[in-house]
């Protein structure tokens, strides 16, 4: 078998070779207890708007599109469909169940090794369903690729769909950054024990709690190869943050965004009350935001909000 193609590799057939389907009875069980445990969902229940900008970030953080490759061999030449493909952890499926749900019960799910879970959506009507939804929603150099999968369902279904413009506006005003932050936001809470000046310290370390809000990225898009910081520069603007850059272990560039000044974190408290995460993140959410109501309140100063503060962290 000869493969062409841009994404014809060998990430390809090692998915294949080892991922595993997950049984209907687990997704609707992690539904089920999603919904139980949370009503943070319900906004983008039934809501397209708000739906398709959580879509939109959730793909540009942890997910790909996939443009087919000729696969080729002495008998045929086959055109694969593309593919939307979503990837998180396992604990994350009650999330993917609740997308799965709102769009019709499309797509499949594979677990692969590692606990890494794919929503893989590869129906051309499954597709031409997400572009409606997402069109005119990217923020990222992914809206590129989203441009060539709009091409290439344009010839492959005789649609007429218009090319997607990038997203310039304004991050509070809807539902992206908490489907960006469900993919790769952090959110952070550190509790440091007051320690006197001793023979090992020369110095006294001061009892504080602190609180940080995270955002790492990739400095490059893989597909495209176009550099994400005109995007995190923006993003920083807003979270009055700056732009920072480190190595990973992968000896991959990284860009980064932490935002941890108590009177910078208001707005990001009234964003995410208003889109709530809904992943496996929306508990580290509310811990979070407990402790950010202590804060201001002066509670985390007290011998029980101390305590308080050391439960939420264990």
């Amino acid at each position: 078998t000869t493969i062409i193609g841009k994404y014809a590799n060998k990430e390809y057939f090692y998915y294949l070779a080892t991922a595993r389907a997950i049984t209907d009875e687990d997704v609707s069980q992690s539904l089920s207890i999603l919904k139980l445990n949370s009503n943070s969902y319900k906004i983008y229940e039934n809501n397209s708007e708000n739906f398709g900008y959580y879509l939109a970030g959730l793909l540009e953080g942890d997910g790909h599109i996939s443009i087919p490759a000729l696969f080729k061999n002495s008998k045929s030449t086959r055109v694969f469909n593309p593919r939307i493909v979503f990837t998180s952890h396992i604990n994350n499926l009650g999330l993917y169940a609740f997308i799965q749900s709102e769009l019709g019960n499309i797509g499949r799910f594979q677990l692969t090794a590692g606990n890494t879970i794919r929503y893989v959506i590869g129906d051309l009507k499954g597709i031409q369903l997400l572009i409606n939804l997402m069109h005119g929603k990217f923020r990222t150099p992914k809206n590129q690729t989203f441009n060539n999968l709009i091409k290439i369902m344009n010839v492959k279904c005789s649609l007429n769909i218009p090319e997607s413009l990038l997203d310039n506006s304004d991050f509070r005003n809807n539902s992206w950054l908490t489907g960006f932050t469900d993919s790769d936001g952090h959110f952070g809470i550190k509790y440091v024990e007051g320690k006197p000046k001793s023979e090992d310290m020369k110095r006294a370390r001061s009892e504080h709690v602190t609180l940080k809000y995270r955002l790492d990225q990739r400095a490059y898009d893989k597909p495209t190869s176009l550099s994400m910081l005109p995007f995190m520069e923006k993003l920083a603007i807003f979270l009055d943050c700056p732009v920072k850059t480190y190595v990973n272990k992968r000896q991959s560039e990284v860009l980064s965004l932490t935002v941890s000044a108590i009177g910078k974190l208001e707005p990001l408290v009234n964003y995410f009350d208003k889109y709530p995460v809904i992943g496996e993140k929306l508990n580290n959410y509310m811990k979070w935001r407990i402790v950010y109501d202590m804060i201001m309140a002066k509670e985390h100063l007290t011998l029980e909000g101390k305590l308080k503060i050391k439960s939420l962290i264990a």
